[in-house]
């Protein structure tokens, strides 16, 4: 029997561990009927520091999922993998070793990153086992892995047979801050602070000039055409003609395009290889020539003469000074605009001409859109936010990362005529910086000597393969296919992730699982929101107001965190309040303190009872319970965490606690009833199993104490019992014990002090004397008829918004006219202190008073009336 006060420091150590140790959520290694799997494929989170309170929240709304289907009799696969093999724990290589990649070969620096990784995954692993997530810790998978890098060149290979991969010299989005090419999912939008510049430009063998407003002067020197809209009447005379560029003076031609945005400007346009997307749409439609000006680093290149080496933020101040100084510099004020910068490190992008790999997108929106579709999205909102995303894509996905914490390409280029020598899918994974082709001469032209393919994937090339990854995904030599080793897995049934990362992780998984397979990767999809602060804000370490999960649990039991994580509507923004973790903690007292009460009730209870024989008030509470039960049920299988918390914590609170519970109490310790104590018991364990998803600790200590030393978690989810019931006669009776306990707490009166008479108007026919009984009623009646009641004017509320305007120095005899009553109302219109005053001026408020002897109590929809001599 559970006895003092909850421990919960100590029992959660304790289930912890005994949890890990039994492998109690272990998936079998035995076949598995698809139809009786619940798959999830759960986020890698990226080794790029510690675990932070998001973790916390996402993974436990996940584990509610699975603790749930567990106990709906499903065999849960929930797998745990760290995503190390990216630029992120690159970073944190360096960081923590002091060290610069370049400095290493590829292979020795990408043993150290796993040497540091693997000590962060460590502390994730212990930190999640700590909150009790119920993870197969035997399914637990790094990206940088063999096996995983086995898996992502297989994919490569794949797409590449397939078509569905290419490599061409074309402008790239860089992030000169990272060195590294990147892809417009790692771009986000910026409001920064700038500067147009009206710059002024010569017409070549002429005396006319004309100007051009631009916020990169920089890229003069990349300047390699201007454009005029078709419809500019001002300026189509320019058009055939050339422009001379200031300072740098070359000539440029001046052609027209309906890009042009004419509300911007002057209205003319230079085109430069490359500032942005529009360049390149330009570039690539009017076969213009190609001046590179700024190179990886951001640093001007000999293209800018004079100029060369400084970097792009140095030499615009340089160029802007020197146009000044020639008279091109017409104006220069201060504006602020949007500029597209890399996600990772806020860098505004360049676009730069390079040799990348891209995984062809644009060609199947409308399939990968169509995939979409096909799942279910809870909430079904956050589907418009991946609609959005591939309506809005203008890139296919470039894969190249010019780093070396990460997957090489498995691919070697013919140093004569440049052919691509893939690697065989036998040999894989493999490194062509240390490995050997797996020819010995070109195919294409014969020649003997190869180039090793330098660059590695992009992170989400990897991540996006997490379905195929545990689903065990591999190439069979003997039938010459891709298979799956266990195909009961997929699709997966649930894919949960944050919305910030639904144009990352959640589309690039659709597009190479529905490149691979031909099917979509998920039934569903569980979106969680982001984790604020007390006060709405995003958290973020430069402003100092990050939550560490540490922190948190030194205050607070771990179950009071997973009941604060079932505090919001899925998809939502939650901020951080302790009052939740409170709440929590309340609720584990009220459970633990109210299971040592049942316990004590029903040492004696018949473990079989014949459902016909329980008093009305039994099967009442019973099939009130069963009626919750289907609520709870419904919203946790639509992810609505929080309406089924809070339905189920007030029913279990006030229904139980308060009401029932101190009438069976009476019962079982006055009569020795086994109607109760049966009710009691079967209530208690229903109460336990529904709570265990999200108090996984607490019902798992009073369970295995109280009932069975088989985990509560290994417990099939309750059906309803199928009881009739008067519950609307029960709910009333309640209602009339909340109103008398009400009464006598008002009134100073103990719960056990006699009531002389309670007469009660309202049906709670069959259980009269269980609230006579609790309440210690004397005499109990029935009314037929309803008690005699008038409406008693309380108070007048004036609107002084109309009353003030409208009488202004009268208001004060308004006022005393009122509190003397001394007013009349006829037709809606109030006659008081000379004036009239129209309906929306005035509010008359009345409340019900009794008139006969007695104290009157509004129960719902029953009025009690109260006689009780002092």
């Amino acid at each position: 029997m559970p006895s003092g006060e909850y421990d919960p420091e100590t029992v959660e150590a304790k289930w912890q561990e005994r949890w890990v140790d039994e492998d109690l959520y272990a998936y079998p290694e035995r076949a598995v009927d698809p139809d009786t799997v619940f798959s999830i494929d759960s986020p890698p989170p990226t080794v790029s520091g510690s675990l932070h309170w998001g973790h916390v929240y996402g993974f436990t709304l996940q584990d509610f999922v699975a603790r749930f289907n567990r106990m709906r009799g499903d065999e849960v696969y929930f797998p745990f993998g760290y995503d190390d093999n990216g630029i992120a724990s690159e970073l944190l290589t360096e960081d923590e070793l002091g060290i610069k990649h370049q400095d290493y070969e590829r292979r020795e620096f990408q043993k150290l990153c796993r040497e540091v990784t693997a000590e962060y995954e460590g502390e994730f692993t212990e930190k999640m086992q700590n909150l009790g997530i119920s993870i197969d810790w035997d399914q637990t998978y790094q990206t940088i892995s063999p096996e995983v890098q086995r898996v992502s060149q297989l994919s490569f290979v794949d797409l590449y047979d397939k078509g569905r991969q290419y490599r061409q010299r074309a402008p790239a989005i860089w992030c000169p801050e990272c060195e590294t090419a990147i892809s417009q999912v790692e771009t986000e939008d910026d409001e920064q602070g700038s500067h147009f510049h009206d710059i002024e430009f010569g017409v070549a063998d002429s005396e006319e000039s004309f100007v051009i407003s631009t916020t990169r002067p920089e890229l003069l020197p990349a300047c390699v055409a201007v454009f005029v809209h078709p419809d500019d009447d001002d300026n189509a005379h320019l058009v055939g003609q050339e422009a001379e560029v200031p300072l740098f003076g070359q000539r440029v031609p001046i052609l027209e395009d309906e890009r042009v945005d004419l509300e911007t400007g002057t209205g003319l346009v230079m085109c430069c290889t490359f500032g942005d997307q529009t360049d390149i749409e330009w570039y690539q439609a009017h076969d213009l020539p190609l001046r590179v000006a700024i190179d990886e680093s951001g640093t001007m290149t000999e293209v800018a003469d004079e100029y060369a080496g400084l970097s792009s933020g140095e030499a615009r101040e340089a160029i802007v000074a020197d146009l000044d100084d020639a008279g091109a510099l017409l104006d220069k004020r201060a504006i602020t605009h949007t500029v597209n910068v890399h996600e990772r490190c806020g860098t505004s992008v360049e676009f730069l001409v390079k040799d990348q790999w891209y995984i062809k997108l644009l060609d199947k929106r409308e399939e990968y859109l169509e995939a979409g579709e096909q799942m279910d999205w809870y909430p079904e909102k956050m589907f418009t936010r991946y609609k959005n995303w591939i309506e809005g894509l203008q890139w296919d996905w470039a894969i190249s990362r010019q780093r070396s914490s990460g997957i090489p390409f498995p691919v070697w280029y013919c140093e004569d005529c440049e052919h691509v020598v893939v690697a065989d899918r036998e040999d894989l994974p493999v490194d062509p910086l240390s490995d050997d082709p797996p020819v010995d001469a070109c195919p294409a032209c014969g020649h003997d000597e190869f180039a090793a393919e330098d660059d590695v994937f992009d992170t989400w090339a990897t991540s996006s393969l997490t379905p195929l990854i545990n689903g065990g995904w591999d190439w069979n030599p003997e039938t010459e296919e891709m298979e799956l080793e266990q195909p009961e897995l997929y699709p997966f049934d649930m894919r949960p992730q944050g919305h910030d990362i639904i144009s990352f992780w959640l589309f690039h998984t659709v597009v190479k699982c529905y490149e691979h397979t031909g099917e979509v990767p998920f039934d569903s999809v569980m979106i969680n929101g982001m984790v604020l602060d007390e006060n709405r804000e995003k958290m973020s370490k430069s402003v100092g107001n990050v939550v560490s999960p540490d922190e948190v649990l030194e205050k607070f039991p771990v179950d009071a965190a997973r009941y604060w994580a079932a505090g919001s509507a899925v998809g939502d923004d939650l901020p951080y309040q302790e009052k939740g973790l409170v709440a929590g903690e309340k609720l584990m007292r009220k459970l633990w303190n109210a299971s040592k009460l049942v316990e004590s009730l029903t040492e004696d209870a018949p473990a079989e009872f014949d459902h016909d024989d329980l008093k009305a008030i039994d099967r009442w509470l019973l099939a009130s319970l069963d009626r919750e039960l289907e609520f709870v049920t419904e919203k946790l299988e639509n992810r609505e965490f929080s309406k089924a918390r809070d339905r189920l914590r007030s029913f279990f609170w006030h229904t139980f606690c308060d009401d029932y519970l101190e009438i069976a109490k009476q019962r079982v310790r006055e009569g020795d009833d086994p109607s109760a104590a049966y009710t009691l018991q079967t209530a208690h364990k229903r109460f336990l199993t529904c709570f265990a998803p999200i108090l996984a600790h607490v019902t798992e200590e009073l369970w295995r104490d109280m009932y069975d030393e088989t985990s509560v978690h290994d417990q099939s989810w309750p059906e309803p019992l199928g009881l009739d019931a008067d519950v609307a006669a029960g709910e009333t009776a309640m209602a009339v014990v909340g109103a008398l306990r009400k009464y006598k707490s008002d009134n100073q009166l103990s719960m056990n002090a006699p009531v002389d008479l309670v007469q009660v108007y309202g049906d709670i026919h069959g259980f009269e004397e269980d609230v006579s009984g609790v309440m210690h009623i004397e005499e109990l009646e029935l009314l037929e008829e309803e008690p005699e009641i008038e409406s008693v004017v309380t108070g007048v509320d004036l609107d002084y918004s109309l009353v003030g305007p409208e009488y202004g120095a009268q208001v004060p005899d308004i006022e005393a006219a009122l509190e003397s009553d001394d007013y009349e109302v006829e037709d809606g219109v109030m006659h008081v202190a000379g004036v009239e005053l129209d309906p929306e001026m005035f509010t008359i408020e009345e409340s019900r008073e009794y008139v006969g002897d007695g104290d009157m109590l509004e129960a719902g929809d029953a009025i009690v009336i109260v006689q009780h001599a002092d």
